[in-house]
């Protein structure tokens, strides 16, 4: 692990939100979290990242969109998102969407199973992503060096998340800035921008059995996780055919 005074810590990207998460979080020495839970419209993250932001510890609404069909997914992590934005549209529809509301746009875990940008990703929508992960602790050690090479191909600012589904991963990697950020528009906006930043992340046998636990819950997710999505769940509140977004994405629905 490798600190500096005077950094502004960011956890960049997490699933888990309550009391215990903020305690590790702030324990971890943290100043801000992004809160971008699957299958989650944007004004209930936007509302549960308020709950729990205080003083000491910033919660960022975001979301992690769903493009494409559910076989080949392709993740689009947004932060300062203004209007919702639907799973399930195309990769281009989302990324059209992104760009009118000037939201930050990162691109998590690389070239990662079937739930990822890939290299003709990046090279097609290049001017619209504004950062690439180039560490997740569910990566082995390859896909990490994948990602920081596709960061230096691409030219892309590095950034760096717990991706925690699991409480206690909260924090065993994080993205440090050098300037302080007061709000969740002051992220977004330094994530947009070449603002200074290094990624950090703990290590040692806690940190590996960490990332183990991690990575068995994507295997749980994949297998029975993925069949309740598939079959037993209906649909989806980020289903883009839902009442709730008017019509508004129907023509570039993949489902």
């Amino acid at each position: 692990m490798d600190e500096a005074d005077g950094e502004f810590r960011v956890d960049t990207h997490m699933k888990v939100l309550d009391e215990t998460v903020v305690e590790r979080a702030k324990a971890r020495g943290l100043d801000a979290v992004v809160y971008a839970p699957h299958f989650t419209r944007l004004p209930d993250v936007r509302a549960r990242a308020e709950r729990f932001s205080d003083d000491e510890l910033l919660v960022v609404p975001a979301r992690e969109v769903f493009t494409g069909d559910w076989r080949h997914r392709k993740h689009v992590l947004a932060v300062g998102l203004t209007d919702p934005v639907p799973d399930f549209i195309t990769l281009e529809a989302a990324m059209a969407e992104f760009d009118r509301q000037n939201a930050a746009v990162l691109a998590p875990h690389p070239e990662f199973a079937t739930v990822s940008l890939a290299a003709h990703d990046l090279r097609a929508h290049r001017d619209r992503i504004h950062g690439l992960e180039v560490y997740n602790p569910k990566h082995f050690d390859g896909h990490n060096d994948r990602a920081r090479e596709l960061a230096r191909e691409f030219d892309l600012p590095a950034f760096g998340s717990s991706y925690a589904h699991l409480p206690g991963t909260i924090g065993e990697v994080w993205t440090a800035f050098e300037e302080p950020l007061e709000t969740a528009s002051e992220l977004a906006a330094a994530l947009r921008s070449d603002a200074p930043r290094r990624v950090c992340r703990r290590d040692g046998a806690d940190h590996q059995l960490r990332c183990a636990a991690e990575f068995g819950h994507l295997f749980y997710e994949n297998t029975w996780g993925k069949v309740d999505r598939l079959f037993l769940s209906g649909t989806e509140p980020t289903h883009p055919t839902h009442i709730a977004y008017d019509g508004t994405f129907d023509d570039v629905a993949v489902y």
